[in-house]
């Protein structure tokens, strides 16, 4: 009996922390989906609300890595505990922001849990799974971050747009809460193994596919934020879309996360090299796309639900093989993946609010098509190395 009740809290650590990745990767993304009413609110254009997004992702890319050296020896249990905290309190900041610079401040708050909790979840979910349960475990994660872009995207929406912005921020906090609760009382407590220290950076930078790897992820993600940051006021300004029909482009998008977790456990490992290759190449056609389809709900939609299906494809092999070339040191490893797909979004948001201050709204699409192109060229390279299928620790 107390054999089962063990497995069954493990099972409930795991999917509180996959419900927990669901609430951190839909508080990075809801300012896409709700940048018409913030800048209402606080008269702005959503061009430059869009800065948010930039200031969030920034900071978790800058602090990722200091911040897991800084707590690399802490007890887990409690280092979670205080991160949801540190999480909830900045959403309840957010609910009374009153002006746009508290509600920056807010977030700046939130991205620092943000920037630690993506440094150890990835590696924590498969210690406190049942033994030999830690695939199972890492595919729940990942399907917590995928019902960010399928579910908490677009409820955020629906309830910016029928109660406040402010509001969907609140839930979040709410939710964040209750995991907390879950977590304080089924987690054991976990002592910090295997976090890497400064003396792997060393040893990480000599292993090439990873250089190409991370250099990879922040040119494809830079690529895709550059767009999709600005997708809601896209389809608005560009196609005429009304407000129901862009949380349909948003939905149709998340969608796509449940095809590419399939497809991804189905035929990644039988055929990775064509996953990655063929997955950028597909973005690189969805954002060329994009502007010319815009005069079609339904054809936007079904570019929409492909783009989602890509973009997952290419996070999912780049944390796999993120695992895969830095075993020995999976926390600084990840920490410095997670701040450099943080660049990535950032970068991508800030580079797409500047190509519609110079080119106009019109030209994101074509912007992230260039990019993309230039990662897909990254791709290929890593692919034709020996060392893509097997870690080079040399």
């Amino acid at each position: 009996m107390s054999a089962v009740l063990k497995i069954d809290r493990s099972w409930l650590s795991v999917m509180a922390l996959a419900v927990g990745a669901f609430i951190f990767n839909t508080t990075e993304y809801i300012p896409i989906a709700l940048l018409s009413g913030i800048g209402t609110t606080f008269d702005m254009p959503p061009t430059q609300v869009g800065v948010m997004i930039t200031v969030y992702a920034w900071i978790v890319a800058l602090l990722s890595l200091p911040l897991m050296l800084l707590t690399k020896n802490f007890e887990r249990r409690k280092l979670l505990l205080v991160l949801f905290a540190l999480f909830a309190a900045g959403h309840v900041l957010s609910f009374f922001a009153w002006n746009f610079n508290i509600l920056l401040a807010s977030r700046a708050l939130i991205a620092l849990a943000h920037a630690v909790f993506w440094s150890i979840t990835a590696a924590l979910v498969i210690r406190v799974a049942p033994k030999g349960k830690g695939n199972q475990a890492l595919g729940l994660l990942s399907t917590g971050t995928v019902m960010a872009m399928v579910a908490g995207i677009p409820l955020g929406r629906i309830i910016g747009q029928y109660f406040s912005w402010q509001a969907s921020f609140l839930l979040i906090g709410l939710c964040a809460a209750a995991v907390m609760l879950v977590l304080a009382k089924n987690l054991p407590l976990l002592p910090s193994v295997n976090s890497g220290s400064l003396a792997s950076l060393p040893l990480l930078v000599r292993r090439k596919n990873l250089m190409l790897l991370y250099a990879f992820t922040v040119f494809v993600i830079t690529a895709h934020f550059t767009v999709y940051s600005y997708i809601e006021p896209f389809v608005l300004q560009e196609g005429g879309f009304g407000p129901d029909q862009v949380t349909l482009v948003l939905g149709f998008y998340g969608l796509a996360g449940f095809a590419a977790s399939y497809l991804f456990g189905k035929w990644f490992a039988k055929f990775p090299r064509r996953f990655l290759v063929g997955a950028t190449a597909v973005i690189v056609a969805v954002t060329l796309l994009l502007l010319p389809a815009a005069a079609s709900a339904w054809v936007v939609y079904a570019l929409c639900f492909i783009w989602g299906i890509a973009i997952s494809v290419v996070s999912l092999a780049m944390i796999a093989k993120v695992l895969d070339f830095a075993s020995d040191a999976t926390d600084v490893a990840t920490s410095i993946y997670s701040g450099l797909y943080n660049v990535g979004i950032g970068g991508g948001a800030l580079l797409g609010h500047y190509v519609t201050l110079w080119f106009g709204l019109d030209a994101v699409g074509f912007a992230g098509a260039l990019l993309a192109a230039s990662a897909a060229v990254l791709a290929w390279q890593i692919v034709r190395r020996n060392d893509f299928l097997a870690a080079d620790k040399a």
